[in-house]
């Protein structure tokens, strides 16, 4: 599953070759920091998918990848299963909206916020630790066989 990299300015979300041909989708999905207006942790993200799928895949309570058209404009949805996910409201940019499943949510969000401890520095994030980088901090997505 895709990589969630935060920088200082902006969150990357670095798309598998699936995840972008589900999507139907070139290119990574790349956020400001200063356009996230709020995050949260849902244990149900299938709740919070809203509009009508515009460009990319859904089987539902299954997988939603891709662009969801909504009145406001449009959401990223990138959700597996029953999966916890992070729920970012945007000020501006590309997308209103992102849902996406992660296993390090806590964490996530603990990175996302301003003046967060380590702000300047950077980690890569996988199940069993968290390891020193320079560039950007990275939370690596739990894979699941069968998914």
């Amino acid at each position: 599953m895709a990589n969630l990299r935060v920088h200082n300015d902006r969150l990357e979300v670095h798309l598998t070759p699936a995840e972008k041909s589900l999507a139907l989708r070139n290119a990574d999905v790349i956020v400001q920091r200063d356009d996230i207006r709020s995050a949260i942790i849902t244990d149900d993200p299938w709740i919070w998918i809203r509009g009508i799928r515009r460009r990319g895949t859904e089987v539902p309570l299954v997988l939603a990848v891709g662009v969801w058209k909504t009145h406001g404009g449009s959401d990223f949805v990138l959700v597996k299963r029953k999966r916890q996910a992070v729920v970012l409201e945007l000020s501006a940019g590309e997308f209103a909206r992102l849902v996406l499943s992660t296993s390090r949510a806590t964490e996530l969000i603990d990175k996302l916020k301003v003046g967060a401890p380590d702000d300047d520095d950077a980690h890569d994030a996988d199940d069993a630790a968290l390891a020193t980088r320079p560039d950007a901090e990275t939370f690596a997505q739990e894979e699941t066989s069968g998914d």
